[in-house]
């Protein structure tokens, strides 16, 4: 099934990712475990990231990066071995200090959303630790890939 033919939240369709649920991804539910589920926000926010220009190599040359500062996780259905999902993810509010990145996790065999959840994220110096103002290339880049949130 095509990244177009899904039931997508919004109306632009998503930055997305293809995994398929792995023997180690399993827990003894014999589900996917919660935690897999956090690394797959991560990736796909890092691969969306550096398709928009910022990877870790442009975080270090700025001296910025962006850190979470918030997730929330709803768990929609189970995904179980062998299934194929469609990570999907759209950044949906930056301002110079934030970012908001939503996501939908959907199962291609049958269409069924399994997982949506949002994080906030806040802009860090990398060498302080400490909260800062984005650099232009982040402002640059994140805004110009914002889209409309359902409301």
């Amino acid at each position: 099934m095509s990244i177009e033919n899904l039931n997508w939240d919004l109306p632009q369709l998503p930055y997305t990712l293809n995994v398929t649920v792995q023997a180690p991804h399993i827990d003894l539910m014999r589900h996917t475990n919660n935690v897999v589920y956090l690394q797959w926000l991560e990736d796909i926010a890092w691969a969306h990231s550096a398709a928009l220009g910022l990877g870790p190599q442009e975080y270090e040359a700025l001296g910025h990066g962006m850190v979470v500062r918030q997730h929330e996780l709803n768990y929609l259905a189970a995904t179980r071995l062998g299934e194929r999902i469609v990570l999907g993810t759209w950044l949906t509010r930056a301002d110079k200090l934030t970012l908001q990145r939503h996501y939908q996790f959907i199962r291609e065999d049958d269409g069924l959303t399994v997982f949506r959840g949002r994080s906030e994220f806040v802009c860090v110096d990398i060498a302080e630790g400490k909260v800062r103002r984005m650099p232009p290339a982040f402002v640059a880049a994140y805004t110009g890939a914002l889209v409309e949130p359902k409301l």
